[in-house]
């Protein structure tokens, strides 16, 4: 699988319900979702990794309990959400079962990738997942979300985990093949946009309603969700999904509209880190740790002399030579009191000094960016 995807190290493919669950019937549509299954296993094959996030938990669960059609209340969508849950993600094990992957459920809150700790902890739980090549299969973790703390849809979940995770490709499969100048559904006059490389207000007007009426989502969801990723580094593509591989559909040439991110994943991460402007604390390093830096090198405990101000992990930080001169600006991997404790320590010792195994560096290269006149 090649084309669009190709190149990618990371691809977040969102699912809508209306995609995974037959409207009629409130089943599943499983050999639709074995050929998704198959796309993945493809793309996996051709070296990227694959996060999944995915709809279908409340469609799939108000049938199992006998809910009527039409809006529920929260209490009902909730219940509907934890049976549905279970057949969904029972449904995504098997079927990558058959295509030797391990598929592994992630139900994340709109705190988790908001709160920096819970961030953090998602992101390190994702990055373990498929280092060890699983598919994460991510859905809101409707069960216990209320009204005031919901992403809303799934555009804008698949947005979130791609910007946390450093995604190149983010896919909203959905049941429109691209932005058009217009709902298609309702002005035949319409034409279909292939390429977008910046939400103006002119693309926003563009926006309708979901044609489906399935899902929560819309255009106007999908536009919040590309200005999102697309503001890391991210490429959207939207595209139809109903029929059967729509990746591979994709790879091959069907329509879609590409949403294109200006910036790589990497450097519009450098660049938020260049840019923080409330920086929680200093480390002052040695004359070894900053020829290091600037060979493009992490910073580890054994270079830093001094610690500076109150920091959790995960915070901003500036890192200053001797003279006082601000060399970089980065991301601690360790909380002020930790950082204390290791600075000047080779990394072998962080187990015994700690008590537990953190990460070798005190700030890694990637989450490290070069400024200032110590640069």
């Amino acid at each position: 699988m090649s084309d669009i995807f190709s190149g990618a190290k990371l691809v977040v493919v969102k699912v809508g319900s209306a995609l995974l669950v037959d409207g009629d019937k409130g089943e599943l549509r499983r050999e639709w979702l074995a050929s998704l299954c198959a796309d993945v296993a493809a793309l996996k094959q051709n070296g990227a990794q694959v996060i999944l996030v995915s709809s279908g938990s409340i469609a799939l669960g108000r049938r199992l309990l006998g809910l009527p059609a039409g809006a529920l209340r929260l209490e009902e969508s909730q219940a509907a959400a934890a049976a549905g849950q279970v057949r969904l993600a029972e449904a995504y094990a098997d079927i990558f079962a058959q295509v030797g992957i391990v598929a592994a459920q992630v139900l994340l809150t709109f705190g988790d990738t908001e709160e920096r700790r819970r961030y953090l902890n998602a992101r390190a739980t994702l990055g373990t997942l498929i280092e060890l090549g699983a598919v994460p299969v991510i859905n809101e973790n409707d069960t216990v979300a209320t009204a005031e703390i919901k992403f809303g849809d799934n555009d804008r979940l698949g947005a979130r985990v791609a910007s946390m995770m450093g995604a190149d490709r983010l896919v909203l499969l959905s049941d429109v093949d691209g932005l058009y100048t217009a709902n298609p559904a309702l002005d035949p006059s319409a034409t279909h946009i292939p390429e977008v490389t910046a939400i103006t207000d002119a693309i926003e007007g563009m926006a309708g309603d979901s044609i489906s009426g399935f899902g929560r989502g819309g255009m106007t969801s999908k536009l919040i969700a590309a200005r999102i990723a697309m503001g890391a580094g991210c490429d959207v593509i939207l595209a139809r999904g109903d029929s059967r591989n729509p990746l591979s559909a994709i790879a091959g040439g069907a329509r879609h509209t590409v949403f294109r991110a200006s910036l790589t994943p990497a450097a519009a991460r450098k660049r938020w880190i260049a840019g923080v402007l409330h920086a929680q604390g200093a480390l002052v390093i040695d004359e070894g740790a900053v020829r290091a830096l600037k060979d493009g090198k992490s910073l580890l405990p054994a270079g830093i002399r001094q610690i500076d101000g109150r920091f959790e992990r995960g915070d901003a930080v500036l890192v200053r030579d001797r003279d006082g001169r601000e060399v970089a600006r980065g991301l601690a991997a360790y909380n002020a009191a930790d950082a204390e404790r290791i600075a000047g320590k080779r990394t072998v010792e962080i187990e015994a000094i700690l008590g537990y195994r953190g990460r070798d560096e005190m700030i890694h290269r990637d989450d490290l960016v070069l400024t200032g006149n110590g640069a």
